[in-house]
C-alpha cells in the first residue's frame, strides 16, 4: 500500500520528459478502477504540447499546476459507454485516482485539477478540442517528475471518523 500512503499532490515540475511506458502504465492503471456496470466509460487525451498544456492551465482558476507540468491528461467520460449514466462522475473519480496512484508507483507527481461538474469548466475543454457531445470532461491530472521530494502527509487516519452498526 505505499503508493496510497505515499501520493501527494505535486503542483511543481522539473523540465523533464514523462516516457511513453510510463505513460501507458498510469493508463493502465486509470483502466483498472471499478465502474458502475463495468462500463468503463473513460477516454484520455494525453497533452504533451506546450501551447495546449498553457491553455489547459486557464480552464480552472486552480490549473497553475497544469502549465509548470511537461505533461496533462484529460479525463472525459464517453456516454456511448454508459450503461448506469447517473453514475459516471463515480467511475471516473475512481479512474483518476488509479491514474494518479499509477503516477507515484513510477517515481512521477501528480494533481488533480477538477473540472466537472462545472459547465464553464467542461465548455472551455470541449470547446479546445472540439469535443463531440458524447464526451464529457471530467478533470485535468498535472504529471510529471516533482520538483522538491514528495513529503507523504502525516498519518490521516482518524479514529473518531469511524462508526461500526450505526452513526
Amino acid at each position: 500500500m505505499n503508493e496510497l500512503f505515499n501520493r501527494v499532490s505535486v503542483r511543481d515540475y522539473i523540465d523533464a520528459k514523462v516516457e511513453s511506458d510510463k505513460i501507458d502504465l498510469m493508463l493502465k492503471a486509470a483502466m483498472h478502477a471499478p465502474s458502475a456496470m463495468n462500463q468503463q466509460a473513460w477516454e484520455f487525451i494525453v497533452v504533451d504540447d506546450k501551447d495546449t498544456i498553457r491553455a489547459l492551465s486557464k480552464v480552472s482558476p486552480y490549473g497553475g499546476p497544469v502549465a509548470k507540468a511537461p505533461l496533462a491528461i484529460v479525463v472525459l467520460g464517453n456516454r456511448d459507454n454508459m450503461k448506469v449514466p447517473q453514475m459516471w462522475e463515480q467511475d471516473l473519480g475512481a479512474c483518476v485516482e488509479n491514474l494518479m496512484l499509477g503516477a507515484t508507483s513510477v517515481g512521477l507527481g501528480s494533481v488533480w485539477i477538477g473540472i466537472a461538474p462545472l459547465r464553464e469548466r467542461m465548455n472551455a475543454i470541449t470547446d479546445m478540442f472540439d469535443l463531440t457531445e458524447n464526451l464529457m470532461p471530467f478533470a485535468i491530472v498535472a504529471v510529471g517528475y516533482p520538483k522538491e521530494k514528495p513529503v507523504p502527509h502525516d498519518d490521516r487516519f482518524d479514529r473518531n471518523k469511524v462508526h461500526y452498526n450505526g452513526y
